[in-house]
């Protein structure tokens, strides 16, 4: 009963962050990606231009240690070395900062990098913001990144617990081209 009402209110929570999500545009497939460069959970700055060549999924997230947002994670982590055989990297951002990312990381072996956007600025040009209760958050959309630095494909709304697999089977038939 309690996984049920837990379950319950999660949704409810994912259809409020999801509201204010569907009314922003994202980067449409086929369009050049906007770069950016953040911070990293070890303190390293990170541009989009360090990934030319490679294949890169730059998923957003709302919040670290939030039950949705460490499902999600565990699943890419989960899936890491398909993303490493694919010759694709794994790029997560919230607003949360660097020593957040980094204590996520440390608490759920994480081995991809987390990049703080605390001001909102890159989710906001990805229309991946959403205000909730006066704070800004990163809304839950992912981007697959070609190596020439287009957006490939771009999913909006993500429901975690299946999307790495989504993602990896999308980003197959992406590379067959």
């Amino acid at each position: 009963m309690n996984k049920i009402l837990l379950s319950a209110i999660v949704g409810l929570i994912t259809l409020s962050f999801m509201q204010g999500a569907e009314t922003q545009n994202q980067p449409e497939a086929g369009r050049p990606a906007p770069d950016f460069s953040l911070t990293t959970s070890d303190g390293s700055q990170v541009s989009l231009k360090d990934y030319r060549g490679k294949w890169v999924v730059l998923y957003f997230y709302p919040k670290d240690f939030t039950s949705g947002c460490t499902m999600e994670a565990r699943n890419f982590q989960r899936d890491l070395a398909k993303y490493q055989d694919a010759d694709a990297v794994i790029l997560g951002v919230s607003v949360d900062t660097a020593q957040s990312h980094k204590d996520f990381c440390a608490k759920e072996g994480l081995n991809f990098k987390l990049l703080a956007d605390p001001d909102a600025k890159v989710s906001t040009e990805y229309g991946s913001v959403m205000d909730y209760k006066g704070a800004k958050l990163a809304s839950r959309n992912t981007f697959i990144i070609n190596p020439q630095g287009e957006i490939a494909k771009v999913y909006t709304g993500v429901k975690p617990a299946d999307h790495s697999e989504q993602v990896l089977k999308d980003l197959g038939e992406l590379k067959k081209g």
